[in-house]
């Protein structure tokens, strides 16, 4: 198991092909798919054929960004995951994305912020990014409050094609954005 990163309560991994029934499950919860594909759930199929190799894949470009499995430190316990990779639908290059999903179990534990800020540390301090971004729908305040939470602020609000079916999408779709220069890493622990 390649570890990328710890922090107090998680652990972040690359993921196995074991992780197939963790993400079925995952993606089968209707409220955790709810601003994504409208709690429709992801095929089993879908999984094995489409996510787990895209995961993969990512692995392939080198070892600092990609996907990551989050583990309860304490108990081993699959949360969900975390994203931090090259930004594919923003207008600069050299942008990497923050992104998470996890069990709905996990929520409101501050795992989110917890594994946000560790990726924005180690991308500013470890990997020589330079700004980092993160979405999510208008509508999805409780993440859009991670982000907040995590030292990211608002940059723009826009429609995204394909979202018709996802309740708020009529809102559309939010960008936030930290660069390093405004980072604040002392506050980090409050």
């Amino acid at each position: 198991m390649l570890i990328f990163l710890e922090t107090d309560r998680l652990t972040l991994r690359r993921f196995t092909e074991a992780d197939e029934d963790n993400l079925v499950e995952l993606d089968g919860d209707p409220e955790v798919m709810r601003f994504l594909s409208g709690g429709r759930p992801t095929p089993r199929e879908e999984v094995r054929s489409r996510i787990l190799p895209a995961l993969f894949r990512q692995y392939g470009q080198g070892p600092d960004f990609g996907f990551w499995a989050a583990e309860e430190k304490s108990t081993g316990r699959f949360l969900g995951w975390f994203h931090f990779r090259p930004y594919k639908n923003g207008p600069r290059d050299g942008d990497i994305e923050l992104g998470y999903r996890l069990r709905r179990s996990a929520w409101g534990r501050g795992y989110a912020t917890e594994g946000s800020r560790a990726l924005i540390h180690k991308g500013f301090t470890d990997l020589g990014v330079e700004r980092v971004v993160a979405e999510t729908m208008t509508a999805n305040t409780a993440s859009r409050r991670v982000l907040e939470k995590a030292g990211l602020t608002l940059v723009r609000t826009f429609h995204r094609e394909g979202l018709d079916a996802v309740e708020g999408s009529e809102h559309g779709v939010v960008e936030y954005a930290l660069i390093k220069a405004d980072w604040k890493p002392e506050l980090e622990e409050l």
